[in-house]
């Protein structure tokens, strides 16, 4: 098994339809094809033998597909990397990985440059048309190298919300099957099919559910390697988007977006989100501008990530993440590890084809994550009478108010129901006597001049006197991870809110 087989039946299939997109340049799945044979070609060469790993550190250009896929051909490991990494985070991810060659893109080279000199590896600048003479005296490796199902692909490192980043070392198994069941049985792709390519293809989401599921699909790929509404919507336009995928934030920038009616988007036939909470009032706010199905799923880096999705034939249950796909459990355990009743709260945890194989060079995290086969992922959620699965937060974000649990996805979704509510984002706060107190960082849309009081009376009068956030600052942004997930951790409330 090799996970780059996709590339070459879909060369073979559809040799001339195009694989990649951005902006006026096009690549065909024959191109795409060649190029990573002959990244491959590099890359014995340069000595890396199977199972050695390999540093990514490139944006959403053509040039991500080919070097991943000329990693995977030449039986390598992939280890993508945010390219916006300074040098001593590079130092970091490859020290700990173990790559000893780092493939940057030309505007960040500076910092790839220098982390990988202090980690004793070979930094290789790419940018646009230098893949043609990097690779121009290079033979070509057509034939993949042969890859066991149990075999890591891919060491995908997590955000690092508690501690250093983790690296999970992802099969072929894992990321062939799950992009498989995204691909055929969730999005029920074809060769006609264009994907929206904005999610990081350095992350998980961005990996299968698009760049694989396309190029397993023959369908194409449009990229866009920074997000920007004005810029998806002509995206959207021109290349005739139908498949669009995102964050909630993406899908909260779109709806606001003042010019979106201008728009042709009349190709879109579904979209998908994942990686966070999608609000329920966001998500049909853009399913009424858009008139397009919207299924959000749920999953993680350790489930490649996909673990559980609404479905076309069961139609979305908008605040819900679906049910488990094909061959996937989930169940919602105690702290010991014991089922719950249904419909009450406790930990996710998951085991199937899609659970991780372990954490790269951590035995005692990997113990710690996975017990009896079961992955346990630090949400909290629910299951209801139809074995929908419903997301209420992360074990670390539970707030307790005076012994009473406050759950900050409920709070949340309140407050975007308001209308003046662009982001929203609900935290707890030491309180000397409650132990924690609701806080609520909120940004306003453009034009809107809602206060800080007019929100809490808002939220007061929706939920339990308990859960109400009693401090709610408004802020101009929030801070994002680079897929566009808000980062609670790093939220800092207003020093003159915190003395009251």
């Amino acid at each position: 098994m090799n996970l780059a087989s996709h590339v070459v039946s879909s060369a073979r299939t559809h040799p001339d339809r195009a694989a990649l997109r951005l902006a006026d340049t096009t690549v065909s799945y024959r191109m795409l094809d060649q190029y990573s044979a002959r990244m491959a070609g590099l890359l014995h060469d340069r000595g890396v033998k199977p199972g050695e790993r390999v540093g990514i550190m490139l944006p959403n250009v053509p040039e991500f597909a080919l070097v991943y896929f000329g990693v995977l051909r030449a039986g390598g490991v992939v280890v993508p990397m945010n390219p916006l990494l300074k040098s001593r985070e590079v130092v970091y991810y490859l020290g700990d990985s173990g790559a000893r060659l780092l493939f940057a893109w030309h505007t960040f080279a500076d910092e790839a440059q220098a982390g990988a000199q202090r980690a004793d590896a070979a930094a290789v600048t790419v940018g646009p048309g230098a893949i043609d003479e990097l690779l121009e005296s290079t033979r070509s490796v057509e034939d993949l190298t042969s890859r066991h199902e149990d075999d890591t692909a891919v060491v995908l490192y997590t955000s690092g919300t508690t501690g250093e980043p983790k690296g999970a070392e992802l099969t072929h198994a894992n990321l062939t099957r799950n992009c498989r069941i995204v691909a055929d049985e969730l999005l029920q792709l074809t060769a006609d099919d264009v994907m929206f390519g904005g999610l990081p293809l350095f992350h998980a989401f961005g990996q299968t559910c698009t760049l694989n599921a396309a190029v397993a699909s023959g369908a194409c790929l449009t990229l866009l390697p920074r997000f920007d509404a004005g810029k998806a919507l002509r995206v959207i336009q021109e290349h005739g988007v139908t498949v669009f995928a995102g964050v909630p934030t993406v899908y909260s920038r779109l709806v606001q977006q003042p010019d979106r009616d201008a728009y042709d988007v009349s190709r879109l036939r579904l979209a998908l989100t994942g990686g966070a909470a999608m609000p329920v009032q966001v998500l049909h706010d853009f399913r009424a501008a858009f008139d397009c199905v919207v299924l959000e799923g749920y999953g993680l880096s350790e489930t490649s990530p996909v673990a559980s999705f609404n479905t076309l034939q069961a139609g979305p249950r908008p605040g819900s993440v679906g049910t488990p796909i094909r061959g996937v459990e989930m169940r919602v355990a105690d702290r010991d590890g014991k089922e719950v009743p249904q419909g009450e709260t406790g930990e996710i945890a998951i085991r199937g084809h899609n659970v991780m194989k372990r954490y790269w060079q951590r035995p005692e995290e990997t113990a710690a994550a996975i017990r009896d086969g079961w992955f346990y992922t630090g949400d909290l959620g629910r299951v209801d009478q139809d074995g929908f699965f419903w997301i209420v937060g992360r074990t670390k974000d539970v707030i307790i108010r005076g012994g009473y649990n406050v759950y900050p996805r409920e709070i949340e979704d309140v407050l975007y129901e308001h209308p003046d509510v662009a982001d929203a984002a609900v935290i707890g706060l030491p309180s000397p006597d409650l132990g924690e107190e609701v806080g609520a960082a909120v940004v306003l849309r453009p034009g809107a001049r809602t206060t800080a009081e007019e929100l809490r009376e808002y939220v007061k009068g929706q939920v339990a006197a308990y859960k109400y956030p009693r401090k709610v600052w408004i802020t101009d942004a929030l801070p994002k991870g680079p897929t566009g997930k808000i980062l609670k951790r790093e939220i800092v409330p207003p020093a003159e809110l915190m003395g009251r």
